[in-house]
């Protein structure tokens, strides 16, 4: 059966909304993580603003719940409209065990339909040393990227001392996730190894996971690309 990771990044003052949502289709998991918007200092200073506060918001649905969460944050929250949020949904291959899958799915009985394998967007996700998130985003952005979500957390090395090319595996990290077209992933990862990859301060490694559904990317008109003209939906935080 199709199995989703569906995620909601919002301002952190609408992760109970959001919640709210999910809990209303009955979904059995929804877990809220803080994090914060990538925008630069001189972007924060030309609008007279302050960091945006974010929360990532997930959950795991089956295909047709999946579709009906999206619809219900689209009505409810205008998700699809830039500037209130992003929502992506990340196709599952496996499931640890069969009482996690009858947890997850509520004792659904399981058919076989297959997810299509088609994906126009990909999550990239760039584990970093902690701070350097402006260094990767500054690598980012001129490939093609229009905004990230940094989060905190700790990597896990068997030995405070341990390394691998050069990057402490026990220190303090931040996770960056991205949200790119799938025609421009190979050149956003690229640009993010050469600038802030392994062997630089932020010690960037990364990889992608496909995205089978997307709401709230601002779409760049023809007109607009030629240009030059681009607004970045998740750099510009809101008051």
């Amino acid at each position: 059966m199709e199995l989703n990771m569906v995620m909601a990044i919002v301002n952190r003052d609408r992760h109970e909304a959001m919640e709210d949502i999910i809990h209303g289709l009955k979904l059995p998991l929804a877990m809220t993580l803080f994090a914060r918007g990538t925008a630069t200092s001189e972007q924060l200073s030309l609008y007279d603003l302050v960091a945006t506060e974010k929360a990532l918001v997930f959950t795991v649905a089956d295909g047709g719940q999946t579709r009906q969460l999206m619809r219900a944050a689209k009505q409810r929250m205008y998700i699809d409209i830039p500037g209130n949020g992003i929502m992506m949904s990340v196709p599952l291959k496996s499931v640890g065990g069969g009482r996690t899958m009858a947890y997850l799915t509520d004792n659904m009985n399981m058919n076989s339909d297959k997810p299509s394998m088609a994906f126009s967007h990909e999550l990239i996700y760039v584990i970093l040393n902690e701070g350097f998130s402006d260094m990767v985003m500054a690598a980012a952005r001129p490939a093609g990227a229009t905004g990230g979500t940094v989060l905190a957390g700790k990597g896990t090395g068997a030995r405070e001392s341990e390394k691998f090319l050069g990057i402490s595996l026990a220190s303090e990290k931040d996770l960056v996730l991205i949200v790119a077209e799938s025609s421009k992933k190979a050149a956003i990862m690229k640009a993010i190894v050469k600038e802030a990859g392994p062997g630089t301060e932020a010690g960037a490694i990364c990889f992608s996971l496909p995205v089978s559904g997307v709401e709230g990317l601002r779409r760049i008109n023809a007109e607009d690309a030629e240009d030059g003209v681009a607004t970045e939906t998740a750099d510009v935080p809101e008051k």
